[in-house]
């Protein structure tokens, strides 16, 4: 009598590789999508409005501490400035809204890719406001929530906006992304 051999389950590999494709290739249109339109309604308050939204220079100072193990200024405005901090924050920026549509692509699954509604990024908008205020806000000097800073209910107003427009920007970005793809 033969033996029974016995067999590893088959995974397709190709197929899970076309998939994580897929997911990453949708989370840089849609967060790349969503950062610009963050950034345009930054634009519009700065020429209409007069009002000023954070410095990406001042990020990528920050993230220049931090990667020589200083994480926390009393002003990051006052701390030595870091060779090419403009490029490092801008590029940061558009990263992390890169990774946090990702994590709406993985969270809210394909079936909102091909069929966005607003819920999901509107939820993931307001927690990504965990970012400014309990690290960012604290790192830079302003203080948890912005406590620090002259106008501390405006400055949470603002970022809630922000992060509102980003959420705004994530479904619109789904919804064109989508509505090529037909």
């Amino acid at each position: 009598m033969k033996a029974k051999r016995e067999t590893m389950p088959t995974v397709n590999v190709v197929s899970e590789v076309a998939r994580a494709q897929d997911i990453i290739a949708r989370s840089i249109v849609i967060g790349v999508g969503a950062t610009v339109i963050m950034d345009l309604w930054a634009a519009f308050l700065r020429r209409c409005f007069h009002v000023s939204s954070l410095d990406y220079a001042l990020l990528g100072r920050w993230l220049g501490h931090v990667a020589r193990g200083r994480f926390r200024h009393e002003s990051i405005g006052q701390a030595t400035p870091i060779q090419h901090e403009r490029v490092i924050g801008w590029i940061a920026h558009y990263t992390i809204g890169i990774v946090f549509a990702g994590l709406l692509v993985l969270t809210a699954g394909a079936q909102w890719v091909k069929q966005p509604t607003l819920l999901p990024p509107l939820l993931l908008s307001s927690i990504t406001l965990i970012a400014p205020f309990f690290v960012m806000q604290p790192a830079m000097g302003a203080g948890i929530a912005a406590s620090r800073t002259p106008r501390p209910g405006l400055a949470r107003l603002r970022s809630v906006a922000t992060h509102t427009v980003y959420g705004l920007g994530l479904y619109a970005s789904a919804w064109v992304w989508t509505t090529l793809a037909r």
